[in-house]
């Protein structure tokens, strides 16, 4: 089962899910205010090793390093 992003639009406390994916579609509730969540897109995924991969490019937005070996992802 795939792990998806969620943000809740009421506190913007951002989490993720593990749900199948004929419920992808479906919203969340936020485990901190109760109130209905959003599915969001994902910016970077785990590769078959565990470690963070993205599609191109630097892994996060905001690191400048080719790899997450500088950082604690």
């Amino acid at each position: 089962m795939p792990i998806y992003e969620y943000v809740c639009s009421n506190c913007k406390l951002k989490f993720e899910l593990l749900k199948a994916m004929s419920q992808s579609d479906e919203g969340a509730t936020c485990p901190s205010c109760g109130r209905s969540a959003k599915r969001v897109l994902s910016l970077f995924s785990k590769s078959s090793d565990g470690s963070p991969s993205s599609s191109g490019g630097n892994s996060c937005s905001t690191c400048a390093s080719d790899s997450c070996s500088s950082c604690s992802l």
